[in-house]
C-alpha cells in the first residue's frame, strides 16, 4: 500500500474480496496510517456490505443488494459518513438499469458517440439487449434508499461502472431522478459530493476561485430537466476551450480534431473529414 501511495501517488486504494474480515480491519488501519481512502464493493453479500461500513472503509461501490432499506442500515450508513454510490446501471435484484435506457432510448444512432467510439465497440454494446418489463426493474427503489441516506446526512456519489462510455454517466444520473431526486440534489451529488467522497473538493467539484477550471457548457438547463447533461456546447479542460461535438479547439488556437480510424466504416456528418 505505501508503495502504491508513493509510487502512483494515489489517494484512494480499493480492496475487492479481500480475505477476511480481520485482513479487511488491517487494510483499513494501514491505510489510516498512510493517509490513504480505502474503498471497497459489497459484491452482492449484505452482511459483507454492512461489516464494510462498520470497520471504517472510506468508500462503498454498488449498492446494498436489498432494494429498498429500512432507517437502520439508512442510519447507520449516513452516520458513519461514508461514501455510497448505488452504481444503479448495474443494480442488483433486478435486471441491470442501462437496459432500461438500451430499450427506451436510441445510442445506436447517436452522431456524437459514433464520432467518439469505435463502431465495433458499439455494436457489441448496444445492438443485441434483453428486454424487461417496467415493472420488473428495481433501480427506482434502489434510488430512493440512497435519496434517504441523502436525507439523513449521508454521501451518495454518481458512478457508471464504465457500461457505455459517454452516455453511461448521464443514464446514472437520470436514474437517480427517476428514482427521486430532484435535479439540483442530483446534480450535486455529481459534482461537489463527489468530489468530496474523493477526498478532492480542493481542487474540483464546484465554481469556486482557487479551484480547476474544467468546466462543461451546456445550452439547456439541467435543473429543469436532468437529462439536458447531455445539451453539452464546449468543454474547458486544462485551459483548452473544445467544442463538443467535434471536440476541435477553440480558443486558445483554433484547431480540428485529427481523423479517427474507425471515421471509415461508421460515417457521419460530424466526421467531415476524409479518413485515407
Amino acid at each position: 500500500m505505501q508503495r502504491y501511495r508513493d509510487h502512483y501517488k494515489v489517494r484512494n486504494l480499493k480492496a475487492y474480496v479481500l480475505g477476511s474480515r480481520k485482513q479487511r480491519q488491517w487494510f483499513i488501519q494501514a491505510a489510516r496510517e498512510l493517509q490513504l481512502m480505502p474503498t471497497t464493493e459489497g459484491a452482492l453479500d449484505m452482511k459483507l456490505g454492512l461489516t464494510h461500513i462498520v470497520d471504517g472503509f472510506s468508500g462503498l461501490e454498488h449498492a446494498l443488494p436489498l432494494p429498498k432499506l429500512y432507517a437502520d442500515v439508512v442510519t447507520l450508513t449516513a452516520k458513519s459518513n461514508i461514501a455510497y454510490t448505488p452504481t444503479l446501471l448495474v443494480s442488483y435484484g433486478g435486471p441491470q438499469g442501462e437496459n432500461y435506457f438500451y430499450t427506451h432510448h436510441n445510442p445506436y444512432g447517436d452522431k456524437k458517440l459514433q464520432r467518439f467510439m469505435p463502431g465495433a465497440y458499439i455494436d457489441s454494446r448496444v445492438l443485441r439487449r434483453s428486454w424487461f418489463h417496467e415493472a420488473e426493474y428495481v433501480t427506482d427503489s434502489v434510488a430512493r434508499s440512497a435519496l434517504d441516506i441523502v436525507a439523513a446526512g449521508g454521501q451518495v456519489g454518481v458512478g457508471a461502472h464504465g457500461q457505455l462510455q459517454g452516455l453511461g454517466y448521464h443514464w446514472e444520473l437520470w436514474s437517480l431522478v427517476q428514482g427521486g431526486f430532484d435535479e439540483l440534489q442530483a446534480l450535486r451529488s455529481a459534482t461537489i459530493m463527489g468530489a468530496q467522497m474523493l477526498g478532492i473538493e480542493q481542487d474540483v467539484g464546484s465554481l469556486e476561485a482557487g479551484k480547476l477550471a474544467d468546466l462543461i457548457l451546456l445550452s439547456e438547463d439541467p435543473r429543469l430537466d436532468i437529462q439536458h447533461t447531455t445539451k453539452i456546447h464546449q468543454v474547458m479542460k486544462g485551459g483548452v476551450l473544445y467544442d463538443s461535438n467535434t471536440l476541435d479547439e477553440v480558443w486558445p488556437r483554433s484547431k480540428s480534431l485529427p481523423a479517427q480510424w474507425w471515421w471509415r466504416t461508421h460515417p457521419t456528418e460530424l466526421n467531415s473529414k476524409e479518413v485515407p
